[in-house]
């Protein structure tokens, strides 16, 4: 057996997957170097070395690898903020060890704005109606004012209002959610200018996926669908967060999907990758990893592209990466050499639920009466969930994602807090058992949705796109 060294730049759960799918490579003995934001007690547990740098600096994670220059054959970066601020460029110029991620000048989703005028250029019919407001062109409230109200006219008042840098000002708010008056909108919109440029998107009627890809620079090899859940709450509602959960089908789509859809979806992000290449080396070296992580909408009108990310999905690579036919290592070490032409899956349905503590998603806000308080901050039991994964045969998997180790017992901390994976052979199955390691955690007052991949809004979502198909002939 192979000994190798792999770098694992970690956030949360997605990441505790990753160093799982590592941790089971049948043909190489992996030593893994964890730098992570928190002390994760299952990254911990698994690594060779783990250290925690809490806003995981680039430059600072360069320094921990250059000091490990010899142990460390490549990297893996799953976060987006490091990719963001070049963490591949520094790394690679400076040790010369290989990382699998995008370099900072295809982390896309640095700006919504440079992404639609990517899309346009590549894949116009895929990209939603919006309009670029730049604060630069006018300063003017009145008259800004004015033109905002003149695109909703265009629109219907079906709006999401985007700021283009991520994080700035009051982030992403849509119509209906959000505002359901112009003014409340505008006040939106104003938060956001004053950073910089604003979108405003048309908002979109339809079924959402997540299309993700590995990519060795000369191709895509695209991952079987998933579908997230990024309400807070049962039935899709309350705030937007960062995933409560997501499911893989038995097959490559979702039930809603059919064969037609994922090629043209396939097609779509191909297009992209085409144009993405031209404007760098023209190996399409600087792309490798998941540069393509793509949130495309179902609508009566075709596919449209809501954003992309440049890199694995949280949840949904939770979904996929337990069940690749092939040893993870390797694909790795084809997506390097340029030599990755295939990728297949066990035909198996996969869930994942998310707990998380009362203060995320606006669960304290939403439930007041809910009799939680003397819990927060209580240290959460994990040792019932993960004697799951041995008594059904690897098909519950426990990932801890914001939650530390300290004083020898585990404590949540502000974001999602523990993700479990669920295998079967049907999704009614896959389901069943992540909820069975759901109910297995205890303590810290976390909560969480319950009806991740639930048969009727499975049902649902079927139906609404077999409305929309005959709204769109």
């Amino acid at each position: 057996m192979e000994r190798t060294g792999v770098l694992v730049v970690s956030y949360g759960a997605r990441e505790a997957a990753i160093i799982d799918a590592f941790h089971e490579s049948l043909e190489y003995k992996v030593d893994i170097y964890v730098v992570d934001k928190q002390k994760n007690p299952f990254n911990l547990k698994k690594s060779t070395e783990h250290v925690v740098i809490p806003n995981l600096d680039v430059d600072k994670i360069c320094r921990f690898v250059e000091k490990r220059r010899g142990k460390i054959n490549f990297g893996i970066v799953g976060p987006e903020k490091p990719i963001v601020n070049g963490i591949r460029n520094k790394i690679e110029a400076k040790t010369g060890i290989p990382i699998i991620c995008p370099t900072k000048e295809y982390a896309i989703e640095a700006s919504k704005v440079s992404q639609r005028l990517l899309f346009e250029k590549a894949v116009p019919h895929a990209n939603p109606r919006y309009k670029v407001f730049n604060p630069e062109d006018n300063n003017s409230t009145n008259i800004v004012r004015k033109a905002v109200y003149a695109w909703l006219d265009e629109i219907d008042n079906q709006a999401v209002v985007k700021p283009d840098v991520p994080s700035a000002g009051k982030g992403v708010g849509v119509w209906g959610d959000h505002f359901t008056t112009r003014e409340q909108l505008f006040n939106h919109f104003l938060a956001n200018y004053q950073y910089g440029k604003v979108i405003i998107e048309e908002k979109l009627d339809g079924e959402e996926s997540s299309f993700q890809a590995f990519c060795d620079g000369k191709r895509i090899i695209p991952l079987p669908e998933t579908r997230d859940y990024k309400r807070a709450f049962d039935g899709d509602l309350g705030p937007n967060t960062g995933g409560m959960g997501s499911y893989k089908n038995t097959r490559e789509i979702l039930p809603f999907m059919c064969t037609e859809d994922w090629e043209k979806e396939t097609e779509i992000v191909n297009k992209i990758f085409k144009t993405m290449k031209k404007t760098g080396s023209g190996d399409g070296s600087e792309l490798r990893g998941i540069p393509f992580y793509v949130a495309f909408m179902h609508t009566k009108k075709g596919l449209k592209i809501l954003e992309n990310n440049s890199r694995p999905g949280d949840p949904e690579i939770i979904n996929i990466l337990p069940l690749l036919k092939q040893d993870f290592t390797e694909i790795c070490f084809k997506i390097l050499e340029g030599s990755l032409t295939k990728v297949t899956t066990e035909r198996k349905a996969s869930v994942v639920t998310y707990k998380a503590p009362p203060s995320y998603g606006g669960y304290r806000e939403a439930f007041p009466d809910q009799t939680i308080s003397e819990e927060i901050g209580q240290p959460i039991h994990l040792a019932k969930a993960y004697r799951l994964r041995k008594e059904l045969k690897n098909n519950v998997r426990v990932y801890p994602a914001s939650m530390e180790l300290r004083d020898g017992q585990f404590y949540p901390l502000t974001s999602r807090t523990v993700a479990v994976l669920g295998i079967g052979n049907t999704l009614e199955d896959a389901r069943e058992l992540s909820i069975k390691g759901i109910k297995a955690i205890e303590g810290g007052a976390l909560w969480n949705r319950q009806d991740i991949a639930d048969p009727d809004h499975i049902r649902k979502s079927v139906n609404h796109m077999e409305e929309l198909r005959r709204q769109g002939k």
